[in-house]
């Protein structure tokens, strides 16, 4: 039960690790849904081509989200009209159906079997004091696109007011992507289980170095969700994390819609059918820092489903989402011939799609209405957001070095130190002790063990490793096993 739904789809079809040092035009860092679509965009363009991703293409962040592809995205477009007012909020609301009309356009080009449907899609609200938020989105965005009140939604649920809206779609991410790969096969190579530890530029070429090889690039676009590098671009004091925990049960109806409060404690909705009926939501959003205890999360959300249904979820997992400090995405050029796509606020599956398409105009000199609004290197508005985010995060990192030992850790968990080191020891039901180092090597937070994935897990920036020290997901590029030497 403890992965993704999309997982169980994932195509066969595997590529090779790069086991030699190469030379490209262009290198993309990460095969997600960005990585892969910025090489889409790219791939007629005549230019020799790489994408490496650290673990298999498309299941990271892509493969944990809830697949829908919708521009009411809970509370993103009421923030983005507090910060910079309603044609800033409904620029942002042409990109989003720009990406959904992107998205559409690859899958019937390409005949990609991704379980692309189109439903209806509502924002709504459980609480009174949320209407008039409800009410302002409504009133920015109604000239712009077609939108409805509506009492309820169509699931049984509290529900004060609701906006519907009937231009929106759902999916299958981990179908979508590594459809796109196979479109891109003969113009572009993919590298999978080969991770960039760094990047350096010297004189006019990138160089992007592995444990065993290096790749010269002319130019570079990271698509990786969470930057791997602290200087000179600081984007880990720019944003903060969220988790959130989802599940998906077998029901015997399927329902054409999809749908998500603007509320603090966020409910989302959708139905998926493939050779099984399933009924998919998400709950349980907090920061990263406050999730740590994944058990009791899983547990709380597994119980709201029951609410929604008597049968038990067939999967449950969980994702971390980049929130940025004013609510748009971090999409463009970071430096010379060196690009980046992160922060995108919960709604990875239209910004990343977007994204693929801003950066490749960028490099294909095309015009493109998203560049400035999505600049990465845009003043920090509002700066109380950059603060607050910026104290939470010292908050979290000062808390892992106070909490080693958390109140939830059962007896085969614990956290020692020796010799000045601290370490994690993990013992497995064969009672075989697995003993790790418990600093992340990113920025030095002390980690904490995971009892759903089984695996050490920083509670500042979400990199995550196995019972043994390998890593598993970044930003962190290095294992924290023990040298045994």
């Amino acid at each position: 039960m403890n992965k993704s739904i999309w997982m169980d789809d994932l195509n066969n079809k595997t590529y090779s690790k790069l086991e030699n040092n190469i030379t490209c035009d262009i290198l993309i860092i990460g095969g997600g849904i960005t990585g892969i679509s910025t090489a889409y965009f790219l791939k007629k363009c005549n230019k020799k081509i790489v994408v490496v991703d650290s673990n298999r293409i498309a299941t990271g962040t892509t493969a944990k989200s809830t697949g829908k592809l919708t521009f009411l995205q809970d509370n993103v477009l009421e923030n983005v009209i507090k910060i910079y007012g309603k044609k800033i909020a409904n620029l942002y609301l042409k990109s989003q159906q720009d990406a959904i009309e992107l998205a559409s356009n690859i899958i019937k080009d390409n005949n990609i079997d991704c379980n692309f449907q189109k439903v209806k899609s509502y924002l709504f609200t459980m609480k009174k004091s949320n209407v008039k938020k409800l009410d302002e989105i409504f009133d920015t965005l109604k000239n712009n696109v077609e939108l409805s009140y509506q009492k309820n939604i169509p699931i049984k649920t509290s529900c004060i007011k609701a906006l519907e809206s009937n231009d929106t779609y759902v999916f299958h991410p981990v179908k979508f992507v590594t459809g796109m790969a196979k479109c891109i096969k003969d113009n572009v190579k993919i590298y999978e289980n080969t991770r960039i530890i760094s990047i350096e530029k010297k004189k006019n070429l990138w160089y992007a170095r592995t444990k065993e090889n290096i790749i010269s690039a002319k130019q570079v676009v990271l698509a990786c969700h969470y930057p791997f590098f602290l200087i000179p671009y600081f984007f880990p004091f720019k944003t903060t994390i969220e988790k959130s925990f989802l599940a998906a049960v077998k029901v015997d109806e399927v329902k054409s819609f999809s749908a998500i409060n603007i509320d603090s404690n966020v409910l989302s909705f959708r139905y998926h059918s493939d050779k099984e009926n399933y009924f998919i939501m998400c709950s349980e959003t907090n920061d990263l820092s406050k999730n740590i205890n994944d058990l009791k999360f899983q547990h709380k959300l597994l119980k709201k489903l029951q609410y929604y249904t008597p049968n038990k979820a067939s999967y449950s997992w969980s994702n971390h989402d980049i929130i940025t400090f004013d609510y748009l995405p971090l999409t463009g050029k970071i430096d010379e011939n060196l690009y980046i796509a992160t922060g995108f606020n919960t709604w990875g599956m239209t910004n990343g799609i977007l994204a693929g398409k801003v950066i490749s105009d960028i490099l294909l000199k095309k015009k493109n209405n998203y560049v400035k609004l999505f600049n990465p290197l845009r003043a920090n508005k509002p700066i109380t957001n950059l603060i607050n985010y910026n104290f939470k995060n010292g908050l979290s990192f000062v808390d892992t070095k106070i909490n080693k030992n958390r109140t939830f850790y059962k007896s085969n968990v614990k956290i020692v130190k020796e010799n000045g080191i601290w370490y994690g020891v993990y013992i497995d039901e064969n009672n075989v002790e697995h003993k790790v180092k418990n600093k992340c090597p990113h920025m030095k937070c002390n980690l904490s063990f995971n009892y759903q994935n089984k695996t050490w897990d920083c509670p500042c920036h979400g990199s995550s490793f196995d019972i043994d020290g390998n890593m598993i997901y970044g930003p962190a590029n290095y294992d924290i096993k023990i040298n045994k030497n």
